[in-house]
């Protein structure tokens, strides 16, 4: 007698049972200690593909991850050392409490001027790297300031996001200059003054999200970036007019919420600015043409390489720093997108610097180096696959569903790290997150196959209450 195979029910139960098993077995090997040590791993601060070590150190503000405040152990805010081989010399958390930390930049001294962030304020500092020992420090009330920059001996410029005023119940984000020596604010720039009030869809807590200062033409004027502005500005300091706008709100195409641009200049004295494309998941470079407009010279990275870059600094050898954010790695690349140096630093890398060379961008410009065009990220140590976001994208593109597939990589490669557990990498976390999204369908789909019954169970357990 031939046996019956198991009814067509049964035989999709199984196959979906084993789909969630195959889909949730990485990351229980991951919990029991036995899982890959794969490059996809987050774990560790670790060198990655280094073929021309660097010149010197390389400093790391980390922002780590939290949620109102609250920080997290595992995903740690630090600044980060590393020597040129991508050998961690120090990592320095802040034992006051800091939850986050954004800008450092090198001072001429060889200190360092760190910036973080705790629920109660924004605290800056001058710090000796070899004794962690601060040689000044100022607290403000200011809150979740991103970057604080030395504009003279007496005076710090401070980019003041997320200011609301309840008494006029607008914004009052601002750019200041602040006195040390009184404690007093001498000079504030104020965007609801030289912006329409419904620019970013009008007022809201983090109306202009300004995360840079920068001091420029011999402290005269200020590169900012109001980031969700979508737009890059310099401003006179004297005047308080606005001399040089790159970028529209809306134009995402120019720039699409940046971070951290640089002012460079080319040899002819062309204006120029390299900046972290951040949501476009590039870093891109802007000169001034002969006619005064901003014109595109070069960018590179995609989102099959680049998960929110936060910051790009120009290096005098020509190759370009990048802070790959949602990677959480700092790459240094050369013209051509080769990659030549890798530091993975977990979680949320915000700013890096390359000690010797100082702050900000002091290489040439890639009009001055003849370079042009956009160019492929390629070289790293963990490939295109290092994180699920990063395969995706890779994978998308050139297909019909790019687009979508593209803005959904986004998404998860922004999203995931806040949820992700510290001891999984990102393709065990999208393991978990589809195994739960079978389940759901899978349970969605016996409600529906046994509706009649449920609803009849429903119907008894009624009549018995009455």
């Amino acid at each position: 007698m031939q046996r019956s195979l198991p009814p067509r029910t049964w035989l999709v139960r199984g196959v979906a049972l084993l789909l969630v098993v195959s889909l949730l077995a990485p990351a229980a090997g991951a919990a029991l200690g036995v899982g890959s040590d794969e490059d996809g791993s987050l774990s560790e601060l670790e060198a990655g593909t280094m073929t021309e070590p660097a010149n010197g150190s390389t400093v790391i503000g980390i922002q780590g991850y939290h949620f109102q405040g609250q920080g997290n152990r595992k995903k740690p805010a630090r600044v980060v050392s590393t020597d040129g081989n991508g050998s961690t010399e120090w990592s320095y958390t802040d034992a006051l409490g800091a939850t986050w930390f954004y800008d450092v930049d090198p001072l001429p001294n060889g200190n360092l001027l760190v910036v973080s962030t705790s629920p109660d304020g924004t605290k800056v500092y001058e710090m000796d790297p070899e004794s962690k020992e601060r040689v000044w420090q100022e607290t403000l009330s200011f809150h979740d300031t991103h970057d604080i920059d030395v504009y003279n001996e007496t005076h710090l410029a401070i980019a003041n996001m997320r200011n609301w005023n309840d008494s006029c119940d607008c914004s009052n984000d601002r750019v200041v200059l602040y006195d040390r020596t009184d404690g007093e604010v001498d000079w504030e720039w104020r965007f609801r003054d030289h912006y329409p009030n419904s620019t970013d869809g009008g007022f809201s807590e983090d109306w202009t999200h300004v995360n840079d200062v920068e001091v420029i033409r011999n402290g005269t004027e200020l590169l900012l970036s109001p980031r969700n502005f979508d737009q890059v500005i310099a401003v006179n300091i004297e005047s308080g007019e606005i001399t040089e706008r790159l970028g529209t709100d809306g134009d995402h195409s120019t720039l699409y919420e940046q971070h951290n641009p640089d002012w460079l200049t080319t040899d002819d004295g062309d204006p120029t600015i390299l900046v972290a494309d951040s949501e476009n998941d590039r870093v891109i470079e802007y000169t001034k043409n002969d006619a005064g407009e901003w014109e595109e010279v070069w960018s590179v990275g995609s989102s099959a390489s680049l998960s929110w870059p936060r910051d790009a600094d120009r290096l005098p050898n020509g190759n370009t720093l990048i802070v790959d954010s949602m990677n959480h790695r700092v790459i240094e690349v050369t013209p051509q997108g080769e990659i030549v140096w890798e530091y993975f630093a977990t979680w949320g890398p915000y700013d890096a610097e390359r000690v010797q060379t100082g702050d900000e961008s002091g290489g040439p410009t890639m009009r001055d180096m003849g370079v042009s065009g956009n160019k492929v990220i390629y070289g790293s140590a963990g490939g295109l696959s290092a994180t699920f976001s990063s395969w995706l994208a890779a994978t998308a593109q050139g297909t019909v569903v790019e687009a979508p597939v593209l803005e959904f990589a986004g998404f998860w490669g922004r999203l995931a790290p806040w949820f992700q557990p510290a001891w999984m990498d990102s393709w065990e976390f999208a393991g978990v997150a589809a195994a739960f999204l079978v389940l759901a369908g899978w349970g969605l789909a016996e409600v529906i196959r046994n509706r009649e019954r449920i609803a009849d169970g429903l119907g008894s357990l009624r009549e018995r209450a009455t």
